[in-house]
């Protein structure tokens, strides 16, 4: 058992008796060049490292108003509302103004620095140490990073932890891949028995025909396509009094109550709700905004809550030939085939209710709805249940990983003699 000592820093506790403590800045110094990104390509500096820039990256015509960063530089956001987004440049390029870039200096070996980095309590005492009016939008800049005290073990036992921590976490970060890749399979499983029931009905006898639309292909003989303004009605009552005090958000497919937006104590609120849509139980809820950045398909959700929304989406009511949770399936397997996408008009491709109007609805019998229905609430169950027991194997795993980098870089874990 190592000896151990009070490191004198509340976020790294005890540590090794040999090891010493630094500040930041004897080990970095700052790199502040202003570059296009036309002359260096743009990365971004994301929680899984630095990486060619993303696609949703928001981006702007100012070309030159980025960073360089050099291979091997360390990068981090100063951003709090982006915690845990930094890492080593792997090449040369540009990046975001947000983030500040350190070049290494000294004795050190940037590998164990960019472990230690990427803990959960560095960026705790990282940003604690930042500046702003909002609390998830503060900024911590050099002058103030460069004070943080830091463990300097010998760079031996630097390289040490470094080589270990790239191996088991090597290790865990494949049997995490694994697990998520069976939950992406399962969440196409799901995806196919909606598309299959709602499309095809529950008897694999059932005569079929061309349903002359292009992203459902043949359904049963006897079903109707019926243009969905004459199924559904567009749902326009606005909170204007701020009648309705719940208000709710649309977020990966679902509808739910916001927290912390109360009206009666809050007047921004209470005059923002005054533009929201009112709907009910049962309301279909569509996003038609940005069509033609259709990335993900959670566009179309269920309200199972009365409440008040925002009135950028759009709200339908089913008729009497429909049954609501029928529609809401039938409406994400539009979403699964990327129906949506590039529907709408203007720049943005907005879709207002006159245009989906126009759009054929499959529509079996009232009964059979009923039954498509109980069959995929059932269906959706079971695999949702496992989903969750493999994304909780995800948060347990993820759990350990971290605690393990923690552990190993503060020195309470002692790296195997054999490593």
């Amino acid at each position: 058992m190592r000896e151990m000592k009070d490191s004198g820093t509340v976020w790294l506790g005890t540590i090794p008796a040999n090891w010493d403590i630094a500040r930041i800045g004897s080990f970095y110094r700052l790199r502040n060049t202003k570059v296009s990104d036309t002359d260096y390509p743009p990365l971004s500096v994301t929680n899984k490292g630095v990486v060619p820039q993303l696609e949703t990256a928001a981006k702007t015509n100012a070309h030159d108003d980025r960073k360089l960063v050099k291979k091997g530089d360390f990068a981090i956001n100063s951003r709090s509302d982006r915690r845990g987004s930094c890492g080593i440049a792997p090449c040369d390029g540009s990046v975001s103004l947000i983030n500040t870039i350190l070049s290494p200096m000294g004795e050190m070996n940037p590998r164990y620095y960019d472990w230690l980095f990427h803990t959960i309590e560095f960026g705790d005492e990282f940003y604690k140490c930042g500046h702003g009016i909002v609390d998830d939008l503060w900024t911590t800049g050099w002058q103030d990073m460069k004070k943080i005290r830091i463990p300097y073990p010998s760079l031996a036992e630097q390289e040490k932890i470094a080589d270990v921590l790239d191996s088991q976490c090597s290790d865990i970060d494949a049997i995490s891949a694994d697990i998520q890749k069976e939950i992406e399979i399962l969440e196409q499983f799901k995806r196919s028995i909606i598309t299959e029931a709602v499309t095809k009905g529950l008897n694999p006898e059932a005569e079929m025909k061309d349903s002359g639309i292009e992203w459902v292909g043949n359904i049963p003989a006897h079903w109707d396509t019926i243009p969905i303004r004459y199924l559904f009605a567009e749902c326009r009552l606005k909170n204007i009094l701020n009648q309705e005090k719940t208000a709710l958000k649309f977020t990966y497919g679902t509808i739910i109550k916001k927290t912390n937006f109360d009206s009666d104590s809050d007047e921004y609120v209470a005059n923002t709700m005054t533009n929201y849509t009112v709907v009910y139980p049962g309301t279909i809820m569509i996003n038609g905004l940005n069509l033609n950045y259709d990335f993900v398909s959670q566009r179309v959700g269920l309200v199972k809550d009365r409440g008040a929304i925002t009135s950028a989406y759009l709200a339908i009511v089913p008729g009497s030939r429909v049954v609501s949770e029928y529609a809401n399936y039938q409406l994400k397997s539009w979403d699964y085939a990327k129906a949506f996408h590039n529907m709408g008009t203007g720049v943005r491709k907005t879709l207002d209710f006159s245009e989906l109007g126009k759009k054929y609805f499959v529509t079996p019998s009232i009964e059979e709805q009923s039954k498509i229905v109980a069959f995929l609430d059932s269906k959706c169950k079971e695999i949702e249940a496992i989903i969750a027991s493999k994304k909780q194997q995800l948060t347990v795993i993820d759990s350990y990983k971290k605690s393990l980098i923690y552990e190993y870089v503060t020195g309470k874990k002692e790296v195997p003699n054999e490593q």
